[in-house]
């Protein structure tokens, strides 16, 4: 569940989700965390019917076998704070646009390898 509503995390949100026996309960708060006297990233982990603050980030969470933690990236040339999935070894899911950049730039390393041997990338003999 994610809420678009701010306000509420530590008391009103917070007794709504240990009600439903949400296990995880993420707080991310980059713009207010000194005005509310807490970190900006925070994992509660639900422990006999209490969250508990958690420790580590990023915040792996073995039952649903992801972890969760922050990082830094640029969208639109302005460099900013995300939240982002980790895998068990604290490797970050990229997104859907890294990985589409991820590939554009492994095509073009092979466009210039086949170029260095004398064949033209955009010039191939087919199967058919």
């Amino acid at each position: 569940m994610v809420s678009h509503t701010p306000g509420g995390e530590y008391d009103e949100k917070l007794a709504i989700y240990t009600k439903l026996g949400v296990l995880y309960y993420v707080i991310y708060n980059p713009e207010y965390w000194r005005r509310d006297q807490h970190q900006p990233f925070e994992v509660y982990k639900l422990v006999d019917g209490n969250y508990q603050l958690q420790i580590g980030e990023p915040y792996w969470m073995p039952e649903v076998e992801l972890g969760i933690g922050r990082y830094q990236g640029v969208i639109g040339g302005i460099s900013q704070q995300f939240l982002s999935w980790y895998d068990k070894s604290g490797n970050r899911y990229l997104t859907s646009d890294e990985l589409a950049q991820q590939e554009r730039t492994r095509a073009e390393h092979l466009a210039q390898y086949l170029r260095s041997l004398g064949i033209d990338p955009n010039n191939l003999p087919s199967d058919s």
